[in-house]
């Protein structure tokens, strides 16, 4: 199978200034048609370490791509490197320069000498022209093997890939298979208690593959096949699913690109019901990801850890001599919280999510402490409880994935 290999360029990537989105981006496109992927390097606009980057890469990969660097600018050098590593001269391309004065022409603009570097490519380069940018792509058919200079303009290197690249490796490299992913999400479930479950799976998978990906409250479960097309590789794939889906029962709530707002918001569209939520230490979080699965069946969000704050709401559903003994406990708190805000939004149900800190723990993630969640219908409750309630931004992810879980839970099984 061929090999690819990614040079970012820009010191710009290397500050922090720019995200290097696009790389990731070919990534995915490069493991679907086929080809491995063993290298990805950013580089800053520097002649020599530019020189070294693609002289490595070219050494040691069929296919190199750059992105960046054939703007008009000075720093702009990707074509003087790639002409250098490559041993040839730099040489005018007249039907690119045509093709950019055009562009310049048809904006009512006038172009600047400098742009004219843009039509300078290495000698026996195939020319690619951008119809989105005046920064040409090109070509280099080297003995060690294949250059292919992209923009690093986001949605002109995607058009470009994707109508330029993608025909010309299946031409060069003849690529006769493709690489098909399914990924089946899971949730209230650690990494590895997904991995006792299906480390068979993983362990003597061949094709298709299985592997897992944590993020904060969520596991990615990836089955990935090889076939001639994506039909054949989703039969491949079909029977793995399915085992996957046995072992892990309702913990899969989404797949591919779905997300857990996709599914609530499924559910609460089909049941036609309403949702009022309270919550403290997310700080938001929660409301957000319920109004982004269905705005209208969203009644209403209070966010608040303010004493008063909580009595006035708890006046809703309790008398005034009641609330101080609501409040000493934390679990009892979460399910009154619950009924109050359903109460106060008069919606179908309720839900409460109310966090005690640990106060001395300063970590970002997995800090000590309670998480308690309540969800009711004004009748019957569901509870959860997670030893865990940090102020960093990987355990509110945690804790607000884990609260609109437990509200697709109540709306697929009940109370």
């Amino acid at each position: 199978m061929a090999t690819a290999e990614i040079v970012a360029i820009g010191s710009e990537l290397l500050l922090g200034q720019i995200v290097d989105t696009n790389s990731a981006w070919m990534a995915q496109r490069l493991t679907v048609l086929g080809m491995n992927l063993f290298y990805k390097t950013v580089v800053g606009d520097n002649p020599g370490r530019m020189k070294e980057v693609i002289t490595r890469s070219l050494e040691r990969s069929d296919l190199v791509i750059t992105c960046g660097g054939l703007g008009p600018t000075q720093d702009d050098l990707t074509r003087e490197i790639v002409a250098e590593v490559t041993g040839r001269k730099l040489v005018l391309d007249r039907y690119l320069l045509e093709q950019i004065e055009q562009r310049f022409r048809r904006r009512g603009l006038i172009m600047t000498s400098n742009n004219e570097r843009q039509a300078y490519i290495p000698d026996g380069a195939i020319p690619v022209e951008n119809p989105n940018g005046t920064a040409p792509s090109f070509i280099v058919e080297d003995p060690r093997g294949v250059i292919f200079a992209l923009p690093g303009v986001p949605f002109e290197l995607k058009w470009l890939f994707d109508n330029e690249v993608v025909p010309y490796l299946a031409r060069k490299f003849n690529l006769s298979e493709i690489i098909t992913n399914r990924v089946l999400k899971v949730v209230d479930m650690g990494e590895s208690a997904v991995d006792d479950r299906i480390g068979h799976l993983i362990a003597n998978s061949s094709n298709p593959t299985v592997g897992v990906l944590a993020h904060p409250g969520q596991v990615d479960v990836r089955i990935t096949a090889k076939a001639a097309n994506t039909e054949e590789a989703m039969k491949l794939i079909a029977p793995v699913e399915a085992e996957v889906r046995k072992l892990l029962g309702p913990h899969v709530f989404a797949i591919d690109d779905e997300t857990m707002e996709d599914a609530v918001g499924k559910l609460l569209r089909q049941k036609n019901m309403t949702i009022a939520v309270y919550e403290d230490l997310t700080g938001g979080m929660v409301a957000e990801r319920l109004y982004q699965a269905s705005p209208e069946h969203f009644a209403e969000g209070i966010i608040s850890s303010d004493l008063r704050s909580i009595r006035q709401l708890l006046s809703y559903s309790h008398k005034p001599d009641h609330v101080d003994e609501v409040l000493k406990e934390p679990l009892t708190l979460s399910g009154e919280l619950a009924r109050a805000i359903r109460a106060h939004g008069q919606s179908g149900l309720g839900l409460a999510l109310h966090a005690v800190p640990d106060p001395k723990d300063r970590a970002e993630n997995l800090a000590r402490g309670q998480t308690f969640i309540c969800i009711t219908d004004g009748e019957s409750f569901k509870n959860r409880t997670y030893n865990i309630a940090g102020r960093g931004r990987p355990d509110r992810t945690r804790m607000s994935l884990n609260a609109i879980e437990l509200v697709r839970r109540a709306l697929l099984e009940g109370f």
